[in-house]
């Protein structure tokens, strides 16, 4: 194949343009707005066409394509995921949430930052039972934003701690992004869970710290309530009642898993079935809740699963074209070897979070790494990798002009709460991921230097 420019003849293989024209047009098909999974799909086929007609695909190659679809409905890892999905929607049924911020509240409300102290505590509370973005989000939103600005908090500081406590159910466990890391990476879902769990809970103390490091440095940003519905009446005995119903669920889904009593797929149908146990003994199950948690569930499973599957072709054709093999060429030659490949590969996944949801991210990107992962940093280290990926992909949710929980919060949020706010309110919590981020850059067994 020859191309003539400014006068020259180029003389390239047809695979050499076809990879990168097929990684053009996949970015051309996300920015249009179509959707993910369609867009995926369409540029396999179309690419697909192109490859054989160009003599660079053979057709016998596509015949894997059923196989590997066969494989994806077959996975019960993947199982895991409407179970979580169930068990995260039912609960934001039952209350717990409204039921724990309103007694958190009144417990730190005295205190200077206390009401956004509560957000954060209340939040990696339910990360580790629902693990749900949009019903944390949403639940704080409604029930302590109108609470702190009514008590003189700063809006964008207000909104921030919602935006950012929210968002720590992608990496505490049991999270819907850790069950897809573990599956795309090859690795144990309860390794990956266990190692998650004390960078999520560094990830919460961070934002804690924040926020007492704000209300000590410019107290008129988080002034302490002086009167007021949640300022009294919550005693020791209550808050122990109200938390002893998550922390049941936790242990239940989360013990299982960690002393091997049961797999993560088992334990997700443990936490749905415990989740609709929660929601009858508050007399908020019903049949109509019910039917609306398991459409939710549906919807968003078909979702997760048809990008699968549109990824899955994509990846084919992909590979078909030799496009996987120009990204390792380029991975593997990056200066710096593995700390090269760490900074680029973070710093790729962190940019995406801007314009595509996390599961768009992990199953296009991460297949293209993940070669590159297993030959610079080892087999040993993808279990570190997975868990560093998804503290990366927690900004996903968070970042500035698409982070979905920046548009839950505009959703309940009142009129004089601006988006400029909201948005001017995440960067600071953003500052504080990628510091976090960056504090296990590093494998332990492959120091740096």
């Amino acid at each position: 194949m020859e191309i003539e420019a400014f006068g020259y003849v180029i003389s390239v293989m047809p695979g050499e343009v076809l990879g990168p024209a097929m990684f053009l047009a996949l970015v051309a098909a996300l920015l249009s707005g179509y959707p993910v999974a369609f867009g995926l799909g369409g540029v396999a086929v179309l690419f697909g066409l192109v490859g054989m007609a160009l003599g660079v695909i053979e057709p016998q190659f596509l015949n894997a394509l059923p196989q590997r679809i066969f494989g994806i409905m077959s996975n019960f890892t993947l199982l895991a995921i409407p179970a979580f999905v169930f068990m995260g929607s039912m609960l934001e049924k039952s209350g717990i949430a409204q039921r724990l911020l309103e007694a958190m509240g009144r417990l730190l409300g005295r205190v200077r930052g206390g009401l956004a102290l509560a957000v954060v505590l209340v939040g990696t509370l339910l990360a580790a039972t629902t693990g749900v973005v949009a019903a944390t989000v949403t639940t704080m939103g409604m029930i302590s934003l109108p609470a702190m600005l009514r008590a003189g908090y700063d809006r964008s500081l207000a909104s921030g701690v919602i935006t950012a406590s929210g968002t720590l159910g992608q990496i505490i466990p049991p999270s819907i992004v850790l069950v897809v890391l573990g599956d795309q990476l090859g690795v144990s879902v309860g390794d990956l869970f266990m190692g998650s769990l004390i960078p999520g809970l560094l990830m919460a103390g961070a934002f804690a710290l924040y926020v007492v490091a704000v209300s000590t440095w410019k107290p008129a940003l988080a002034p302490p309530l002086q009167t007021g519905e949640l300022a009294a009446g919550t005693t020791a005995p209550s808050l122990l009642q109200v938390l002893v119903a998550p922390l049941g669920l936790i242990l239940l889904v989360l013990g299982s898993i960690f002393f091997g009593i049961a797999t993560p797929t088992e334990a997700g149908a443990l936490g749905a079935l415990g989740a609709m146990g929660l929601a009858a003994c508050d007399g908020g199950f019903s049949r109509s809740d019910l039917n609306q948690v398991c459409d939710d569930t549906l919807r968003t499973t078909a979702m997760v699963m048809a990008i699968l599957l549109g990824s899955t072709a994509f990846s084919l054709v992909f590979r078909g074209v030799g496009g996987d093999q120009l990204i390792s060429d380029l991975l593997l030659n990056l200066p710096g070897g593995s700390t090269g490949f760490l900074v680029v590969s973070m710093a790729v996944i962190f940019a995406l979070g801007f314009f595509i949801d996390f599961f768009e991210i992990a199953f296009i990107v991460l297949p293209l790494l993940l070669p590159s992962a297993r030959q610079l940093l080892g087999p040993e280290s993808l279990l570190w990798f997975g868990v560093v990926i998804g503290t990366n992909l927690q900004t996903s949710f968070l970042t500035p002009p698409f982070g979905f929980a920046l548009f839950y919060l505009r959703g309940v949020a009142p009129p004089e709460l601006t988006t400029r706010a909201i948005y001017r309110g995440a960067w600071p919590f953003i500052a504080v991921q990628l510091m976090v981020l960056l504090a296990g850059r590093f494998p332990p067994s492959r120091p740096p230097g």
